[in-house]
């Protein structure tokens, strides 16, 4: 049976595609109307009063109209430093940075290394999702363990990653500080959670009748798992990924303790080059060059990894589909 908002909104796909298409057109033509006049103030307020009005098109009465508005103001605080940051680039000085080759090796490692990192947390996190979903004797404490570099402070991190794999650590033959291995570890240990969590969340989804009946006709675990829990929990343990690589490539304080700089192959210049991680970089060239040279690299930055979030999305999104585990 279809709920009240359905009846009131019977839009398919395509209509919907078009309204939410109408409606950034007009946020963004209202945004570009107040940063013209210099009121940027204008546009929050432009904002508030559009959530409002959508509000009342919900046909929720005063409680949608409320809920959107009250809402909005998140949107204000996350929206307009970005639609302000974005209006107050130099495209010539953008241009510039897009064009030096030590901004591609930042950029490069900017990507790489999370990705490094989050490929781990999926490697050794699923299979601890899997059974945290399940449950088992001591669970309390392993969910307080791996939740806990959430609450860590940044620098906190790093200093536990040198204690924990350097000199005198766990793997004495691992060369971390420094290096790329003891960046990967650093982002791992900060990120890691965000897989864990969406993964044990996917798999908690799951019906266990279907598991069930899947034993019942013969199958062993792992098949279950191949045929069954993971097609099913994919999307999840595909979104934990993105998550830990997004964390990974916004991590400053364990990076900047662990690896400050650190050298690595880059396939475009088919050597061996040294670079930073590219928060510290935005950092350096903030503290060097001022405000407009860090943020024209930090909107380079912002791009490239906003691209990558948004194709992996839409690859994992229902239009786009899935095909389960090999």
């Amino acid at each position: 049976m279809a709920t009240e908002s359905q009846r009131s909104l019977p839009l398919d796909g395509f209509a919907r595609s078009s309204v939410v298409l109408a409606v950034l057109a007009v946020q963004l033509l209202a945004f570009a109307a107040a940063y013209t006049v210099g009121m940027p103030t204008l546009y929050a307020v432009f904002l508030v009063v559009s959530a409002a009005a959508l509000g009342v098109a919900s046909r929720e009465g005063a409680f949608g109209v409320a809920m959107a508005t009250v809402g909005s103001v998140l949107l204000v605080a996350l929206g307009l430093p970005l639609f302000l940051f974005v209006a107050r680039q130099s495209p010539s000085l953008v241009a510039e940075k897009a064009m030096d080759p030590g901004v591609h090796r930042v950029l490069y490692l900017g990507v790489y290394a999370p990705f490094l990192a989050a490929a781990a947390s999926l490697l050794f996190g699923v299979p601890l999702a899997y059974h945290l979903a399940r449950g088992f004797p001591g669970q309390e404490l392993v969910e307080s363990l791996v939740d806990l570099p959430l609450v860590v402070p940044h620098s906190v991190a790093g200093i536990i990653i040198l204690f924990g794999f350097g000199q005198g650590g766990a793997f004495p033959s691992l060369s971390v500080l420094g290096t790329l291995p003891g960046m990967v570890l650093a982002l791992t240990f900060v990120s890691a959670p965000y897989a864990v969590n969406a993964s044990r969340e996917a798999f908690e989804s799951v019906d266990d009748r279907l598991e069930y009946a899947a034993r019942v006709h013969g199958a062993t675990p792992w098949a279950t798992f191949r045929r069954v829990t993971g097609p099913l929990a994919v999307r999840g343990m595909v979104t934990g990924g993105v998550l830990a690589w997004a964390r990974s490539v916004s991590e400053f304080g364990a990076v900047a303790v662990v690896a400050y700089s650190v050298e690595f192959f880059f396939p475009l210049e088919g050597s061996r080059v040294v670079a930073q991680h590219a928060p510290v970089f935005v950092y350096n060239t903030y503290l060097q060059g001022g405000l407009d040279e860090s943020g024209a690299v930090a909107a380079l930055l912002l791009a490239v990894s906003a691209a990558i979030f948004l194709l992996v999305r839409w690859l994992t999104s229902d239009t786009a589909g899935t095909g389960g585990l090999p």
